[in-house]
């Protein structure tokens, strides 16, 4: 008998889908948050059959059962963990621990990848072309990779998953991928993720109204409250506010706080960490602590929300040979522009700062980080220098 332990995301459940068609009725599987998986696991060690063999996958245990885990194998227990969070590494101790970030080639993994490629090894199951297919769109999902290579099925399989229950989801792969030569969605799925999609966009433009900016250690932050659509909106916002390092997206029925980046340069996980969470470079997330708590709510409730740049333009544009026009709370007025076709300096209300910029970008970061600036409209922009043109006629 077989027994996987899984987490309850995506790639989670991907394993437990490989599990039931390489083991069918010979496999119990149980899916988990980070918090539930120690309870399953001194549960297991206690209770279930010295001849089970445990998968645990897309998760890693704590300390204590990490020791317990071990001292089972030594006596001849059957366990096997396989993870792909850099924080797991040390598991790659121990004889039945497997961890890999990324592979050979240099591509990132996820648990449904690595099990697979087990199963496939120990002659387990045998590869096909849908469950081939299945297992690189939760791999690309898992990894962020399907926005750089725009794979749209991999987002479109998340969003699925998200619409169903588990049970339904599971049925309704292991049904396909043993029928069918290559993975696919039918009409009615196509139907559904459309409205889904129309639905998600909705749901981001009003929360892009709720952001708020705030330093959290050395690192700038963009802070909004969801229970939903996390990885999409983390995403989204993130490429609106490239001067943010990462958004942090509090749960607050769920006493969770996730964590997105754009960035090549930031680790979110890193972030996560100190407050005992965990998870990739791009995407991470901690239970709400105390800790947490009072950085992220208490200390930045009383934060208005960051205005949005001005989106139908014509005259104020970023990087414009005339410049361009920004504003924030306090109805103080910066013009960012360029000198000597080289660098980029400010004006702050009509009087130059000393500081000049090696690009647009830098200077925008600026105004943004440490002023809460936007991008004003064409209105306002016309308006400033009609009154600057006025007043050099005068002089």
């Amino acid at each position: 008998m077989k027994k996987l332990l899984s987490h309850s995301d995506l790639d989670g459940v991907g394993c437990g889908i490989l599990a039931k068609l390489a083991f069918g009725k010979q496999v119990k599987v149980r899916y988990n948050s980070v918090a539930s998986l120690n309870r399953e696991v001194e549960w297991f060690l206690e209770n279930d059959s010295k001849d089970t063999f445990l998968f645990i996958t897309d998760l890693s245990v704590n300390e204590a059962n990490e020791k317990k885990l071990n001292t089972f194998f030594q006596a001849e227990g059957k366990v096997q963990l396989i993870d792909h969070h850099k924080t797991a590494l040390h598991f790659n101790n121990y004889e039945w621990g497997h961890v890999v970030v990324e592979d050979d080639e240099g591509k990132l993994t996820s648990a449904t990848s690595l099990f697979y490629q087990f199963l496939v090894e120990h002659q387990l199951m045998e590869p096909t072309g849908s469950v081939s297919e299945f297992v690189e769109l939760v791999r690309q999902y898992d990894t962020w990779e399907w926005e750089k290579n725009e794979n749209f099925q991999a987002q479109r399989l998340n969003a699925l998953f998200f619409l169903v229950s588990i049970e339904e989801f599971e049925e309704k792969m292991i049904s396909r991928l043993m029928t069918s030569e290559h993975f696919f969605f039918d009409e009615f799925e196509k139907k559904i993720l459309d409205m889904e999609d129309n639905k998600i966009e909705r749901y981001i433009r009003r929360k892009r109204r709720e952001l708020v900016q705030s330093k959290v250690g050395e690192h700038y932050a963009g802070i909004v409250y969801a229970e939903s659509y996390h990885s999409e909106l983390g995403n989204e916002l993130g490429k609106e506010y490239p001067h943010l390092d990462y958004i942090a997206i509090l749960n607050i029925g769920g006493k969770r706080l996730g964590f997105r980046t754009v960035h090549d340069h930031i680790d979110v996980s890193e972030v996560a960490g100190k407050f005992g969470g965990g998870g990739h470079e791009k995407a991470s997330g901690c239970s709400l602590t105390d800790e947490a708590y009072k950085k992220f709510v208490v200390g930045t409730f009383h934060i208005d929300p960051l205005r949005e740049d001005a989106k139908r333009n014509r005259y104020n544009l970023k990087r414009s040979k005339f410049g361009s026009l920004y504003k924030n709370q306090i109805n103080e007025v910066f013009f960012l522009y360029q000198v000597n076709d080289q660098d980029w300096v400010i004006e702050q209300n009509k009087k130059r700062i000393d500081t000049t910029y090696v690009s647009f970008e830098e200077g925008e970061k600026y105004l943004k980080r440490n002023h809460g600036a936007w991008l004003v409209r064409d209105d306002t922009f016309v308006s400033y220098l009609m009154d600057n043109a006025s007043k050099l006629k005068n002089e």
